[in-house]
């Protein structure tokens, strides 16, 4: 049975000029101690929906559709999306049951309070560890993701560390109530090369430590063929394609996809340049019903993809593919589709 089964995902924002649809009808599943990755241009909607599963979206921004049901460390199941906003047992699960590394950690983490006293008030929330046992908890954590001198670093201030050092506290800040499920959002965003095998090597053995599962929210193809089991490919809000690691690479079926893989530099080939994807995304406020890759994507069929949805189909097993290249079949309308 999988930790997290998320089905039918449509998170909307409502704004003055139009509605943004900017998850449209995602289903993803993780295992247990399973690691998978989902990948996609910046604005596809990666971050939009970890942040709905951790019901953290704002307004105008509103999950209008879909459920997350978790399976909790004591084996209960609990729909995520049919919890009070402020309810108690939601609070519970953030942090407890699913953890999330933030994009940006300088950011993330408040400039004004130390390093300790943040990951300090979410191992409060969520244990009954007070005083002093906070503190030589924090700084156990802190020593397990590496950092040096963990009892000073634990007084100092986010602006205090380096950049490598503030993701190892991200990552702390994470593991200190022993979730099995961490939903790690650009883990490595601008950390050079050596450190972001460092990152990667360290969420590794720590998986393997605590048995959780990870989903790697990425556009870094390198990462996703380092890290992951299976891999979801995200294009305008909507799951394009999605199979394990291996046959993705082997064998990628999406338009989009190929077109990903293809801008990769590969070790030992030259080239003048490297390929591109034309165009940019699409703005997704009022979007049409139809492929949202249609306008950038050179084996687009006039009067079919440019006027219909195509449906997630199962080309192989296991081989899911959102194209008409593959199949017919349209995604039905429901009762959001003309918002």
């Amino acid at each position: 049975m999988n930790r997290l089964d998320v089905k039918d995902l449509k998170t909307y924002f409502f704004l003055d000029e139009g509605v943004v649809k900017a998850v449209d009808g995602v289903d993803l599943a993780v295992g247990d101690q399973e690691t998978i990755g989902i990948i996609g241009e910046s604005g596809c909607g990666k971050s939009v929906m970890s942040m709905s599963i951790m019901r953290l979206v704002q307004q105008p921004g509103e999950v209008v559709k879909g459920t997350a049901v978790l399976r909790r460390k004591d084996g209960s199941q609990v729909d995520i999306f049919a919890l009070e906003p402020n309810a108690a047992e939601l609070r519970a699960i953030r942090g407890g049951e699913i953890a999330m590394i933030f994009q940006e950690p300088m950011t993330a983490f408040s400039p004004v309070y130390t390093i300790g006293r943040q990951i300090g008030e979410m191992v409060e929330l969520h244990t009954d560890l007070r005083g002093k046992k906070v503190r030589e908890h924090v700084i156990g954590l802190l020593n397990r993701v590496g950092i040096s001198n963990p009892a000073q670093r634990h007084d100092e201030y986010p602006h205090q560390l380096s950049g490598g050092m503030r993701q190892r506290a991200m990552i702390a800040m994470a593991l200190s109530c022993s979730p099995k499920i961490i939903l790690a959002d650009e883990p490595t965003t601008a950390l050079d090369v050596t450190i972001q095998a460092q990152i990667l090597d360290l969420m590794r053995e720590l998986q393997r430590a605590d048995g959780m599962s990870l989903v790697y929210i990425t556009h870094n193809m390198a990462v996703i063929a380092e890290t992951v089991e299976r891999v979801y490919v995200m294009y305008l809000g909507q799951v394009v394609e999605t199979t394990t690691t291996a046959r993705l690479f082997a064998n990628p079926l999406h338009p989009y996809t190929l077109r990903l893989m293809r801008s990769i530099p590969k070790p030992g080939q030259k080239v003048d340049k490297l390929e591109v994807i034309k165009g940019t995304v699409p703005t997704p406020i009022d979007m049409p019903r139809q492929c949202g890759f249609a306008s950038r994507c050179p084996s687009a069929i006039a009067g079919l993809c440019d006027k219909s949805m195509p449906a997630l189909t199962e080309k192989e097993e296991g081989h899911f593919v959102r194209c008409f290249l593959y199949s017919d079949k349209t995604e039905p309308e429901d009762e959001w589709t003309n918002i």
